[in-house]
C-alpha cells in the first residue's frame, strides 16, 4: 500500500482516538509527551546505526546524475558527479534536518500554542517514514540498491504535500542517470564538479 495513503488513515484514525483521550490529566499528557520523546530518540538511534553503515561500507562507487533545477527557478538541470558513500551520507544530512525541524516545529506548536493532539500523531507518522526510507531500507533492514532503491533516488514531496499527492514527487523534475543526458549537462557547463 502505498505510505502517503497509510499515513492519511493513520491521521484521521489518531485524529478520532485522540478526542478520547483526556488529555487535560497530567499523567496521561505526560505519557504522551513520554511517546513523542522514544519515538524521537528510536528515530535518532536508526539514523546513527544506518551512519554506522554507511561509514563501515565506505562504498566509493563513483555516481553520475543530473540533479534537476530548483522548482520555478531559470537554471540548467547540473551534472553531479559523487560517490555512493557520500550520496548517502548526503541524504541522511537531510534526515537528520527535517528531525530537527519536526520536533522544532511540534516544540512550537505544543510548548507556545498549547497544541497536544499532534504529539500522538508525530510519535507514530515520523517513526513510520524513518523505516519506509530509502536509505534504512538499503543499510539497516539490508534490502538490495537495486530497483526503486537504485540511486540517486527520487525526491519524495515531504509533509502535507507528500500526503496530498500519493503519486510521489509532488511535481518534481526527474532526476536523471542516462549518459547522454548526463554528458549534455557536463559540456552546458552546469557542474561536472565532483561532490565530497
Amino acid at each position: 500500500m502505498n505510505p502517503q495513503i497509510t499515513n492519511l488513515v493513520i491521521i484521521l484514525v489518531m485524529m478520532q482516538a485522540a478526542k478520547k483521550i483526556p488529555f487535560e490529566d497530567p499523567n496521561v499528557l505526560n505519557g504522551v509527551r513520554a511517546l513523542y520523546i522514544l519515538s524521537n530518540v528510536i528515530i535518532f538511534g536508526v539514523y546513527m546505526y544506518t551512519k554506522m553503515q554507511i561509514d563501515k561500507k565506505r562504498d566509493m562507487t563513483v555516481l553520475k546524475y543530473i540533479e534537476p533545477a530548483p522548482m520555478g527557478s531559470t537554471e540548467e538541470p547540473k551534472a553531479v558527479t559523487t560517490t555512493v558513500h557520500a550520496y548517502d551520507s548526503q541524504q541522511l544530512r537531510g534526515l537528520f534536518k527535517s528531525q530537527l525541524m519536526g520536533i522544532g516545529m511540534m516544540a512550537v506548536m505544543h510548548l507556545y500554542f498549547a497544541y497536544t493532539n499532534p504529539l500522538l500523531i508525530q510519535s507514530i507518522i515520523p517513526l513510520k517514514g524513518a523505516f519506509e526510507g530509502n536509505l534504512v531500507k538499503v543499510h539497516l533492514l539490508g534490502q538490495p540498491a537495486t530497483g526503486d532503491l537504485a540511486r540517486p533516488w527520487k525526491a519524495a514531496a515531504g509533509g502535507m504535500m507528500g500526503m496530498m499527492n500519493p503519486g510521489g514527487a509532488g511535481g518534481a523534475a526527474e532526476i536523471k542517470t542516462d549518459k547522454k543526458s548526463i554528458e549534455k549537462a557536463e559540456r552546458s557547463g552546469r557542474g561536472g564538479a565532483k561532490e565530497e
